[in-house]
C-alpha cells in the first residue's frame, strides 16, 4: 500500500504562485512515475503534469510554460511549482503514483485562484 500526502494548496490572486508537495510512503519511489491531476466539480479529473522515474517531465498544454514538476528521490517527494496562476487553474489537485497497473491517489489539496 502506498500513501500519498499532498500539501501546499490555498488561495492566491491571479498571477501569483503556489508550490504543491506530495510525500510518498514507498521505498519504490525512485522507480515510480508520478503525476499531478486536477478536478473541478462536474468534470473529469485531468492530467496536469507527470514525471518519469528518470526525471522526464510532461505537461498539459494548459499549464506548459507556467508549471514545473520535479522530484526529490531522496525525500520521496514530488513537487508542482505553479506560476502565473489563472482563475481557470482553480481545482482540487491530486497526486498520483503509478506502480505497474495500480494507480495510487492522495487526498487532494484545493487551489483557488481569485481574479
Amino acid at each position: 500500500q502506498v500513501q500519498l500526502v499532498e500539501s501546499g494548496g490555498g488561495l492566491v490572486q491571479a498571477g501569483g504562485s503556489l508550490r504543491l508537495s506530495c510525500a510518498a510512503s514507498t521505498r519504490l519511489f525512485s522507480i515510480v512515475s508520478m503525476g499531478w491531476y486536477r478536478q473541478v466539480p462536474g468534470k473529469q479529473r485531468e492530467l496536469v503534469a507527470s514525471i518519469t522515474s528518470g526525471g522526464s517531465p510532461n505537461y498539459s498544454d494548459s499549464v506548459k510554460g507556467r508549471f514545473t514538476i520535479s522530484r526529490d528521490n531522496a525525500e520521496n517527494t514530488v513537487y508542482l511549482q505553479m506560476n502565473s496562476l489563472k482563475p481557470e487553474d482553480t481545482a482540487a489537485y491530486y497526486c498520483n503514483a503509478n506502480i505497474g497497473i495500480i494507480n495510487y491517489w492522495g487526498q487532494g489539496t484545493q487551489v483557488t485562484v481569485s481574479s
